[in-house]
């Protein structure tokens, strides 16, 4: 029996759950290289749930690799599997988005029941619709910084690789219907483990009608298959298959590529801790005769609270999720517990930048933690960045999103220091990253239309007026402001200082929008004034030029 998939990476005394992983893969004594696997199919457009899997088992590379080992890690494009469902929306390779519309959905309707890699790419420029999305998670990885080898079961099928394997499931048919009734309806003794693709039109079937493993071969019927809750209809054709026309079943497949691949380590979602895995390890230990890879179960990711779905459309991919984290900070982001769901809240993706600065600054010396925390950043944090350099200097993000309300990139670096969040003796490449984090804020601000999306009017006082008792309350209150007071007393204060001037309170706010914004409206104001530097709004309330 292998490991516990739940206990793996779990307890010890390791602060970072990647070093419990390679704790548990080292107990093997494994042949070098190492083999990390991880897997998807190729259905749709890639997003930030995929990258789950290749960053846990990058974390795990990067601890053996620290311990001397050499490490291999591979991530399979399952593009032999079926089309089983047209996608709602689909995405070209400069990751714009689009839905069915945009395309020739009608063509991915035909293709339903052929493999990935044997329908043709939406938008022409790839060889196939499984080339396609696996270049797009090819090139995520890319963007991220990590190197995986990305292999194809198209092409491992296509050069043989999975023929001794297959050729023994079949011989072992029996066995294989035993062990896969225990996990799966439906299996009776004219069962056989293998879809062979129809030469007519194309469509992986299940209607295997005999096995010829002296020839090499299958025939088949071309029937209809059940996709959920649709079905694939088949062309009824008779024809024959050799051990590579076709694919093993997934749960069969999937264990098989641990034997081709030689796998020591693999993670998966819990989806496939409760059905596949167990059905992977009683095959590979029971049929195949091999010792299933240490396994790790992670939780998903939810994405504003609502589960990530590539065929409903809820996703959010690694390209944009660049657009608004520094790809450190979105590294970061796996490094936490994987056995803990974690929500990618765009709305509050401060929050998690704010979590990766003080983690930087530990590492660094320059905050505390528990134990725990500071072990963990001395740990993880050189595998997150390219290069640890402790003058690397980090404008906190919502300040980043303040100055992205202006578009004069030297008044805001001018800020930035009048601040203090860019030290005098800061070198120039430390000063134009820090001030990098401007863009994605500001990028942020306008994707979640938050209190930082208006345009702030810092190059001249908006041409306004106001009454005597207008003027006074806002004196009054820039000299609350001035003593430095948090966003929530401001606030209070707002009300105070308008009713102390009998002021309507409504046309006190507008005051205030109307010299930050040359607007009447805008988002709570005492909280969104103390996110600003102290002395601008100092003088713009006091109307001073």
């Amino acid at each position: 029996m292998a490991e516990d998939p739940y206990e793996v990476g779990r307890g010890g005394s390791r602060a970072f759950w990647a070093d419990s992983v390679a704790d548990a893969i080292e107990a093997r004594d494994p042949d070098e290289p190492v083999v990390i696997k991880g897997g998807v199919s190729p259905s749709g457009v890639p997003h930030i749930g995929h990258f789950n899997e290749i960053m846990r088992g990058y974390y795990v590379a990067e601890a053996l690799r620290d311990r001397g080992h050499e490490v291999r890690q591979v991530f399979t494009a399952d593009d032999k599997d079926r089309l089983r469902a047209v996608p709602r929306q689909l995405a070209d390779l400069d990751w714009n988005v689009v839905g069915l519309g945009e395309v020739d959905a009608g063509a991915l309707g035909r293709n339903l029941g052929k493999p990935y890699t044997d329908i043709p790419d939406p938008f022409g420029c790839c060889d196939s619709y499984g080339a396609h999305f696996t270049t797009l998670l090819r090139k995520s990885a890319e963007l991220v910084g990590v190197d995986v080898e990305f292999v194809s079961n198209t092409e491992l099928y296509a050069d043989g690789e999975f023929e001794p394997v297959t050729r023994r499931v079949l011989e072992r048919a029996d066995r294989a219907r035993d062990v896969l009734a225990e996990y799966q309806n439906k299996v009776d003794d004219d069962y056989v483990p293998f879809l062979p693709q129809c030469e007519e039109c194309g469509k992986l079937t299940e209607g295997v009608t005999s096995v010829d493993l002296d020839a090499g071969e299958l025939t088949y019927v071309c029937e209809d298959v059940e996709a959920g809750d649709q079905t694939i209809e088949g062309c009824g054709h008779e024809g024959t298959a050799s051990l590579r026309d076709g694919k093993l079943p997934w749960r069969f497949e999937w264990p098989a590529q641990w034997e081709i691949l030689g796998v020591d380590f693999e993670p998966f979602g819990k989806d496939h801790a409760e059905g596949s895995w167990p059905s992977g390890e009683d095959v590979a230990e029971n049929v195949l005769d091999i010792q299933p890879p240490v396994p790790m179960v992670y939780e998903w990711f939810t994405l504003d609270g609502e589960p990530l779905s590539s065929s409903s459309g809820n996703v959010i991919t690694v390209d944009e999720v660049l657009d608004i984290l520094e790809p450190e900070v979105f590294k970061y982001f796996f490094v936490k517990d994987p056995r803990k769901q974690r929500d990618f809240s765009i709305e509050n993706v401060d929050q998690l930048v704010d979590e990766f600065d003080r983690f930087e600054r530990r590492y660094f010396g320059e905050a505390d933690g528990s134990k725990d925390e500071m072990e963990l950043a001395e740990r993880a944090y050189p595998m997150v960045v390219d290069e640890p350099r402790e003058q690397r200097v980090r404008i906190p993000y919502t300040f980043a999103a303040v100055l992205g309300m202006t578009d004069d990139p030297e008044l805001r670096e001018e800020i930035a220091r009048r601040e203090g969040h860019i030290p005098d003796d800061a070198p120039e490449w430390a000063v134009e990253g820090a001030l990098a984090r401007v863009e994605r804020a500001q990028e942020w601000a306008s994707l979640t239309n938050n209190e930082f999306n208006y345009e702030l009017k810092r190059a001249e006082i908006p041409d306004v007026s106001f009454d005597d008792a207008t003027a006074a309350a806002l004196d009054e209150l820039a000299d609350f402001i001035a003593e430095g007071h948090d966003g929530e007393a401001i606030q209070a204060e707002i009300y105070e200082t308008a009713k102390r001037n009998d002021i309507d309170i409504g046309e006190f706010f507008s005051a205030g929008y109307r010299l930050l914004f040359d607007d009447t409206e805008g988002p709570q104001l005492g909280t969104f004034v103390a996110k600003l530097d102290r002395e601008f709004v100092v003088e713009r309330f006091r109307r001073n030029e």
